[in-house]
């Protein structure tokens, strides 16, 4: 509902009457809302997406043909794996749009409009290009305005990346979502929702997406084993068709072989890898929004991090003083600027000046108080006071060099002293007092954003992690190369424009007076360059580029927008939980590699044991229900790995899958050998029969895939570390529930208990074999 307001706001021009309603409802049809669109999908549409995917259709595939022939009770089992991987992946998509939402959120604000010659309050949602606005002091800028009239100080660091407020007037434009922290103006809207700076910023996040390694990894892993299977179970069709094998048993064959096949817990592991990992890290003051986010983190090898509020403290602070009357010192210089600086806490600078004096030693030559006090006048660019010195009135002037030396003559020696600080990126106030006809320049106080205390320390850290930092933020060339020498970050500075479309993160060492457009292209600049990239910052700026790196991190004091769109948010003060957080990723990293190793191993030789043990016996040596029991109590039994301890490695990781599948080979050829083995002497030696021979064979898997675990956990010798207990718990029940139904016949034939401990004896003597071939294997693939 519009509100009538009873006062027009003071010093509006006489020549600005407003839109009218009909034109204001035309353009809003034109222009559309002040909103960012967001693109709403449907819950049943959200969680069909998860349906529909390479380890899916596998499933379902399987769960088709296994209901077509009536084995109803193995298809509820792989139905139930199929809904758990479902629900893990529909549980940690909902946090995924929060960015968006909360950047809506931020454009639904309320504000006075002049419409129809009259000043309403209307939604920020209905503004349209063209009308006028009244802004002040406390209010949200509510979309890109130009000033008419008035003054404004307004903070606008979550968008630009500036830590200090800016001063706007007559002319000047002010964005979409800045702060007024002080003055009064009235405005003419020149930009509405997504073309707007802040829109423009949102509009991105709902772009930006990068695909992750742990999506390109499971993809890959699919592709490879459907290869290799598909091959394989060509085979033995075409061997079963050879024996005269009946349809039902060959259909039942082909079950058991798509079965075997698919890596149903790969999808499952990774979430459950992070979902651990996050764990970890909340403890630490570390919380994921997405769990990908941990994978990414093992992955990372630059970090941009922003200056302001990342590296810094985004505090505005007196960084430097320089007395230039002699005689005078820093306190006098300070104490002078004091007395002509408002006590109100409005003003970002006079709290700075203020808060140092009080907590420091009294000036024995400046004035206790001050008689009057004029405050910051944008025009003029100064503040002035009046003050008793020895019995006299001075007057005391603030503000801007320029304006002071007009005033106070500013001599080369003083010149050459500003010049210094300009140069190093300060923003620098002269302070003048004495009698009003002659003025003296007693000193200049210099403003900066203080460095956090750990981030020098961080970034060595960093280094010696093997990842390149880099300074991206939207600050002066020259306050950001002040801050990243003060931390330790060296090298040269991307000159201010257009940034190069082929600039790689070894080019600077900091990119400065970037805009979010250009934050956002820069990470995928450097992601072009085969980087894998980790963006930190605090602010509505940094959100498409958090959004587009591997690994978005939001810092303790980011803006929701920030949080949101990051995949990391630090809780603590300081920067350390971005090593902790990679430190942990490589962990999880080591975990999740080694369990996919298992994968291409042990699928693979399974389906060739299902042929071998059809040319050895004539039958079929594994039926779909056995097979689907050994995916509960081994496939999801391995899952422990992603608690299991692991070292993380000491550089950036990378998915190298075709090293994978290489390392796979040998080592799946011992495992055949020794399997084929198993089934070999069992035949013709204990002259089983055909049903025990698959009770034997799911036995023989599921000892054979518990020794696997133990020794591709490791890279070393496999008891150079110890398992995690959760680990060795579910081997041991999975051992004892393995033997248990086959020693009394539960859903399968019994086999007799010395054959049993047979295989557990034959597969210890395996896996200490199988140790030895890891070692040359990994050494000569580089597995790490």
């Amino acid at each position: 509902m519009n509100t009538k307001l009873g006062q027009t706001p003071a010093q509006t021009p006489s020549n600005l009457e407003g839109l009218s309603s009909e034109e204001a409802a035309r353009r809003l049809t034109e222009f559309g809302p002040n909103a960012v669109a967001e693109e709403r999908v449907r819950p049943l549409k959200r969680i069909a997406r998860h349906f529909w995917a390479p380890v899916p259709w596998m499933l379902e595939a399987t769960i088709a043909l296994q209901v077509a022939i009536g084995q109803r009770l193995t298809a509820f089992i792989v139905a139930l794996l199929l809904v758990l991987n479902v629900i893990l992946g529909v549980i940690q998509e909902s946090r995924a749009d929060a960015a968006l939402a909360l950047l809506k959120q931020r454009l639904s604000l309320r504000c006075r409009v002049k419409r129809d010659s009259g000043w309403l309050e209307l939604p920020a949602i209905d503004l349209v290009p063209g009308d006028v606005v009244q802004v002040s002091l406390g209010d949200v800028v509510p979309a890109d305005i130009v000033v008419v009239s008035g003054f404004l100080l307004v903070d606008q660091s979550m968008l630009t990346g500036e830590s200090i407020p800016v001063e706007t007037g007559t002319g000047k434009t002010t964005y979409a979502g800045g702060l007024v922290r002080r003055g009064e103006a009235v405005a003419k809207v020149v930009a509405t929702g997504t073309r707007t700076y802040f829109g423009r910023t949102a509009e991105l996040v709902s772009v930006a997406h990068v695909e992750s390694a742990e999506q390109k990894a499971v993809l890959a892993v699919v592709r490879n084993l459907t290869a290799i299977n598909f091959a394989i179970v060509v085979g033995i069709v075409a061997y079963a068709l050879f024996i005269s094998i009946s349809v039902r048993q060959i259909t039942l064959l082909v079950l058991t072989a798509l079965l075997s096949a698919v890596p149903v817990a790969l999808p499952a592991t990774f979430t459950l890898a992070a979902a651990l990992g996050a764990r970890t890290l909340a403890l630490k003051g570390v919380l994921l929004t997405r769990l990908s986010a941990l994978h990414e983190a093992a992955t990372i090898d630059v970090l941009c991090a922003d200056k302001t509020g990342t590296l810094t403290l985004n505090e505005f602070s007196v960084a430097s003083v320089r007395p230039m009357k002699p005689g005078y010192s820093e306190m006098d210089v300070l104490s002078y600027a004091a007395l002509a600086s408002s006590a109100d806490g409005q003003d970002p600078i006079d709290s700075a000046i203020r808060s140092i004096v009080s907590q420091g030693k009294a000036s024995s030559r400046a004035p206790a108080f001050a008689l009057t006090f004029t405050p910051f006048d944008p025009a003029a660019k100064t503040a002035d006071a009046t003050a008793i010195e020895q019995g006299k009135e001075i007057r005391i002037i603030k503000g801007a060099p320029a304006a002071v030396g007009a005033f106070a003559p500013i001599n080369a020696q003083a010149m050459a002293e500003l010049d210094a600080l300009t140069l190093a990126g300060y923003r620098t106030l002269a302070v003048a007092a004495g009698a009003s006809d002659s003025l003296e320049l007693i000193g200049f106080v210099a403003f900066g954003d203080p460095p956090r205390p750990d981030s020098a320390e961080l970034l060595k850290e960093l280094r010696s992690l093997g990842v390149l930092p880099v300074m991206v933020t939207g600050d002066t060339a020259g306050t950001a190369a002040t801050v990243a020498r003060t931390i330790g970050l060296n090298g040269p500075v991307c000159p201010p424009g257009q940034i190069p479309q082929s600039t790689g993160p070894n080019d600077f060492a900091v990119y400065a007076s970037v805009l979010p457009e250009q934050k956002f292209q820069l990470v995928k600049a450097f992601q072009r360059e085969g980087h894998a990239v980790a963006m930190c910052g605090d602010g509505a700026n940094d959100a498409p580029a958090l959004r587009q790196a591997q690994m978005g991190i939001a810092v303790s004091t980011a803006t929701d927008v920030a949080k949101a769109a990051a995949g990391v948010v630090l809780t603590d003060p300081g920067l350390g939980g971005i090593v902790a957080c990679i430190k942990e990723g490589r962990s999880a990293f080591q975990r999740v590699l080694t369990y996919t190793l298992m994968i291409l191993v042990n699928k693979c030789v399974t389906l060739i044991v299902l042929g071998v043990g059809l040319i050895v016996t004539g039958h079929a040596v594994l039926t779909p229900l056995l097979q689907a029991l050994a995916m509960l109590t081994n496939d999801f039994v391995t899952m422990s790995r992603a608690a299991d301890h692991a070292r993380p490695s000491p550089y950036p990781n990378a998915w190298r899958i075709r090293n994978l599948t290489l390392a796979a080979i040998p080592l799946g050829a011992f495992r055949l050998l020794y399997l084929i083995g198993i089934l070999s002497l069992s035949w013709y030696s204990l002259a089983l029969t055909p049903d025990q021979m698959q009770t034997l064979t799911y036995v023989m898997l599921a000892f054979a895939g518990q020794g696997n675990v133990y020794v591709l956990r490791e890279h070393g010798r496999l008891w150079h570390s110890r398992p995690a207990p959760v680990m060795m718990l579910a081997s041991t029940c999975d051992v004892i529930l393995v033997g248990c139904l086959a020693a009394f016949g539960i859903l399968m034939t019994q086999l007799p208990i010395p054959i049993i401990l047979y295989l557990a004896g034959a597969t210890v003597v395996f896996t200490l074999a199988m140790d030895s071939i890891k070692l040359v294997v990994f050494a000569r693939l580089r597995i790490d």
